[in-house]
């Protein structure tokens, strides 16, 4: 691949950086030196204080990390935001649950979820109170089907689920209908792209919601598919499946905080995702859920819809009483459990700063889709004799795709790849048997790393395939 000028070459990447109204973010976040990823041990204090300095290394020195669809990078103020909150608890102790400091941008601990749920709804495109910050994700979804998932063995049992979804959705659903003493094998509806295809149009899952409508109880699909970073037309599908009785329920994992989302106006059921991906909030951070107004009303006398039930989701000004009698607040927060780690939640906000210091998701999303336009025409750049050995699974269309694009490779040829990638000092992830999953992160990648990438990526495979290469040849020998 030439360096040289050209319409897609490096030239026009470094033009579309200095163009990029969101190109400061990128100093809030602590991008990994090559040396960091490399290191067996942790850094020394004199390294680790960069986190909070704004001194950033060198460019030719940093990692290429693209890899925000699995772990987010750290905000550089979540040092900071953190120790405001060891800082408040080592000098309040339990005072910190209710008193405020004059000087801390941090809430009370009482509080700390309610700030969140603040921070997280414009995200999400949802009213406040009907999110929460709470638990996990695989957690979420079990709450969430624990409440709204009432099968009658006569009529409505089924939960419609596709073939490919994230195992642990897999495992959630099949437990839940154990739970009620059904079997999987009657009660939980699989399906995979029909006629080899990679992904799943519109059209043919709605041909699978309607073949079971009658005698399904819920739909449960991901926003954005994991494998191959499809993004799901949320809004058709949910009117299509509410309108034939169909309780809905989307997995945002890789959706939330990569695409705008209007889950309120989309008249979506419910929803669950985690906050350690685009979010940023830190590996298994705390999760979030959705639950649309209409699913969560608390009756004047109290009456609401039956679900797993802890103290922090009881009414707030009875919480402290200790009486017994659930009565939940109103909204998704009355299916809070236990009272919230105020860590997780910390780390999260800090994170949820720089979302609203960029504009939220509108200008996100046209960088993003700009950055992976732009991977994608370097990618197809690629001399001729390279282009046979690899293929996109991500859909082309714009409107179809999120920061992510996956890259369906020949056998043989991962395991190199990837040894040599990281050996460069890129970041990016594998789906065996043969995907990397490539995802420039709008908040903190730029159009040149995807230029890197994309020159590196056909040097990788070269010798990826002179390797395999070599393999055969010696089998050959062998033989």
């Amino acid at each position: 691949m030439s360096e040289s000028a050209g319409p897609f070459g490096r030239d026009l990447a470094a033009k579309l950086d200095a163009a990029d109204a969101l190109k400061h973010l990128r100093r809030e976040f602590t991008m990994p030196s090559k040396a960091d990823i490399s290191r067996t041990t942790l850094p020394p204090d004199t390294a680790t204080a960069t986190a909070t300095t704004g001194n950033l290394p060198d460019a030719e020195d940093e990692a290429l990390y693209l890899v925000g669809n699995s772990l987010g990078l750290q905000p550089r103020r979540t040092a900071t935001r953190i120790q405001q909150y060891l800082d408040t608890w080592r000098t309040q102790g339990v005072q910190g649950h209710f008193k405020p400091l004059d000087d801390s941008p941090l809430p009370t601990w009482l509080d700390v979820d309610a700030r969140a749920a603040e921070m997280v709804a414009p995200i999400v495109g949802a009213r406040v109170d009907e999110v929460a910050v709470m638990q996990t994700l695989t957690a979420n979804l079990h709450l969430l089907m624990a409440a709204f998932y009432k099968p009658d063995t006569k009529g409505r049992h089924k939960i419609i689920i596709e073939s490919k979804a994230f195992p642990s959705d897999h495992y959630a659903v099949e437990t839940q209908i154990r739970h009620h003493g059904l079997n999987p094998a009657d009660s939980m509806i699989t399906f995979d792209p029909p006629d080899s295809e990679d992904t799943l149009s519109t059209e043919y899952i709605k041909s699978i919601i309607e073949e079971h409508a009658s005698t399904t109880a819920v739909l449960l699909l991901p926003g954005i598919q994991f494998y191959t970073g499809q993004f799901l037309d949320i809004p058709t599908l949910t009117a299509f499946a509410r309108a034939r009785g169909i309780f809905v329920i989307w997995d945002l994992a890789h959706a939330v905080g990569n695409v705008p989302l209007s889950l309120h106006d989309w008249d979506v059921d419910a929803a669950a995702w985690c906050s350690y991906k685009y979010l940023n909030g830190g590996p298994g951070c705390i999760g979030g859920l959705f639950v649309h107004e209409r699913n969560s009303r608390v009756g004047a006398t109290g009456e609401h819809t039956t679900r797993l039930a802890g103290w922090w989701g009881n009414d707030k000004a009875g919480r402290f009483s200790m009486k017994p009698g659930f009565r939940p607040v109103p909204g998704a927060a009355g299916f809070q459990l236990s009272n919230p780690s105020v860590f997780d939640i910390t780390s999260l906000c800090a994170s949820l700063e720089v979302f609203a210091e960029a504009g939220g998701m509108v200008p996100l999303r046209a960088k993003s889709l700009d950055l992976t336009a732009y991977l994608l025409q370097q990618l197809h750049r690629m001399s001729e004799d390279m282009g046979g050995y690899w293929r996109i699974l991500t859909p082309l269309e714009p409107e179809a795709r999120g920061a992510q694009i996956s890259i369906l490779l020949e056998d043989g040829l991962l395991d190199d790849m990837m040894a040599e990638l990281e050996h460069r000092g890129v970041l990016v992830d594998e789906r065996r048997p043969n995907v990397i999953r490539v995802a420039p992160a709008p908040l903190y990648n730029s159009f040149t790393d995807c230029w890197k990438f994309a020159k590196v990526f056909e040097e990788t495979l070269e010798i990826a395939l002179n390797k395999r290469q070599e393999r055969e040849d010696e089998e050959d020998r062998v033989a």
